[in-house]
């Protein structure tokens, strides 16, 4: 009778810690945005258009992550949740042009749309579903505008190196929120513009200043490599 009760107190324990797990347990999002010229011009990383040809130079979405305010985040929450495509249907034509996949072999974006979801998203989902979760990404990138506010700043993708000063003031001036920028090496093994981190609130709804920025730094002056 013992084992049974103890056997009972565990699997209620278990279907707690389940549900603790798809409920809102995080402080914020960071959006995140990548220029692709940095991508493919990096030894760590092969680069493959996809089917449709070559991206168009812009920044393209990376992910929509949930985090907590000591730097931590939660991943992979709901193994119940796998992507499903039929669920995002409308928006695929869309997803193809604003978060294509570079990585080889080539593809529409499938996996990469898939493993941002599995690992990040179902973490949201006392806020999005998956239509919602993607819908809302490629909102917040319409509505961040990137390489609009660097450009309006004399700051282009020509190869050129740019105060990294200036490019986090160019697009705070576009967006009203404190970037932070993260940086890899090209083949040369020079620093270079490559993500941009912006904070959402809890809801999705609001760009706010970041509670907390990654770990990581870049020099003071960084290229912005063509694409």
């Amino acid at each position: 009778m013992k084992s049974k009760c103890l056997l009972l107190i565990n699997l209620l324990v278990l279907h707690y810690l389940a549900v603790l797990c798809v409920s809102q347990d995080f402080d914020f999002f960071y959006f995140v945005q990548q220029w692709p010229g940095s991508y493919c011009d990096s030894d760590k990383n092969s680069c493959c258009y996809p089917p449709t040809g070559k991206p168009a130079a812009d920044f393209g979405i990376h992910g929509l992550w949930p985090n907590y305010k000591n730097g931590s985040y939660p991943q992979n929450c709901d193994p119940k949740d796998p992507f499903n495509e039929s669920e995002i249907a409308e928006l695929i034509s869309s997803m193809i042009r604003n978060w294509p996949s570079l990585a080889c072999p080539s593809s529409y974006g499938k996996s990469f749309w898939s493993h941002e979801w599995e690992k990040h998203g179902t973490c949201s989902e006392s806020v999005f579903d998956q239509y919602s979760y993607f819908d809302t990404s490629l909102s917040l990138k319409q509505q961040t505008k990137l390489l609009q506010s660097l450009q309006s700043a004399g700051i282009n993708p020509d190869g050129g190196s740019y105060s990294l000063a200036n490019i986090k003031d160019a697009i705070k001036k576009g967006t009203g929120k404190t970037p932070w920028i993260e940086c890899n090496e090209n083949s040369s093994g020079n620093s270079q513009l490559y993500q941009v981190y912006l904070c959402v609130d809890s809801s999705g709804s609001n760009l706010i200043e970041c509670p907390v920025f990654p770990k990581g730094k870049c020099g003071s002056a960084i290229e912005f490599p063509t694409f």
